[in-house]
């Protein structure tokens, strides 16, 4: 078991452990953004929505203020530009963007195609949309501060190897919308596949930007564009209208296109090119922690020599 544990992981960044604080960070987070969900009330229809999605700046606040602590300093390596070919820069803004309207936009597509949904236009406020595409990329950067970059590193700084990282930040993804309304099988698979999709970017491409696009595009298709619930939600403002909607491959009246056997098969369809993208380009996950190791080994080799001077 050794084997797989790195030496300058805490105690805090034990699996259970860090479930644990993470969600209690993110608990923080949405009790102080409830200022935000007061100002809201009595709104016109697409502020309340913009403020509904804005009210996540506050767990972005906790998120970072966890830098504030010593040991997670190498964490903000993981936040700041760099040139790599889908890393955090435009590139990666773009190509996570193009993922996860093509994503979602497919399975609404599909799903009119084949008569499970109808819907009808509503209106077109390119101001006002612009508005709420920034506040959902704050609600979707939210959640993925705290679960591809938070929890996803203090998982990496206690196991070697990327998938219990990777697996670890994917289930408590799926745990945090056990209490939607309408999930369902489908919809948990989805959302611990998504996760994996969206730490495969954070871990092999560096790039934590495209990771927050893919989902807030996916968000802002889904829930904006075409007015469908996401996670269950439905908004009370949205460029068309949702006029029917009965179950099919790609759509579940309850939980949206999330719910579905469909967007499983679309999302692991993109995991699978991602992978043999990263074995074709021979990419290895991004370390945020060798130095940390190499210390706490040279410190541990450093105690052990001094017993043994001792006991000469």
């Amino acid at each position: 078991m050794k084997k797989y544990i790195r030496k300058c992981g805490k105690i805090t960044d034990i699996l259970p452990l860090a479930w644990i604080i993470t969600f209690a960070l993110i608990i923080l987070g949405q009790i102080i953004g409830e200022v935000f969900m007061q100002m809201a009330n009595g709104k016109p229809p697409w502020l309340d929505i913009a403020l509904q999605y804005f009210s996540f700046i506050s767990i972005w606040a906790v998120g970072l203020s966890t830098l504030l602590f010593k040991d997670n300093k190498p964490m903000l390596k993981a936040l700041k530009p760099n040139k790599y070919k889908i890393g955090n820069n435009w590139r990666g803004i773009l190509f996570g963007a193009a993922v996860g309207f093509g994503m979602n936009a497919f399975c609404a597509v599909i799903s009119m195609l084949f008569k499970d949904i109808g819907v009808s236009f509503s209106c077109f406020e390119p101001l006002k949309l612009i508005v709420i595409l920034f506040c959902v990329m704050v609600q979707s950067g939210a959640e993925e501060l705290l679960c591809r970059w938070y929890l996803l590193e203090k998982l990496a700084r206690r196991y070697k190897g990327p998938w219990v990282p990777i697996i670890g930040n994917a289930m408590l993804f799926a745990l945090l919308h056990f209490a939607n309304p309408g999930i369902n099988f489908w919809a948990v698979t989805q959302i611990i596949v998504i996760g994996v999709l969206l730490s495969l970017l954070v871990m092999y491409y560096n790039s934590f930007y495209a990771a927050v696009f893919v989902h807030t595009l996916w968000n802002f298709t889904q829930n904006i564009i075409f007015g469908l619930p996401n996670s269950g939600k439905v908004t009370p403002y949205s460029i068309f209208h949702l006029d029917a909607g009965s179950s099919g491959f790609f759509f579940d009246p309850s939980f949206g296109i999330e719910g579905t056997p469909g967007s499983c098969l679309v999302i692991i369809l993109v995991v699978v090119l991602l992978i043999l993208n990263i074995r074709k380009r021979k990419l290895r996950p991004i370390d945020l922690w060798k130095d940390a190791e190499k210390e706490a080994e040279q410190a541990e080799q450093a105690k052990a020599a001094e017993k043994t001077a001792e006991t000469a």
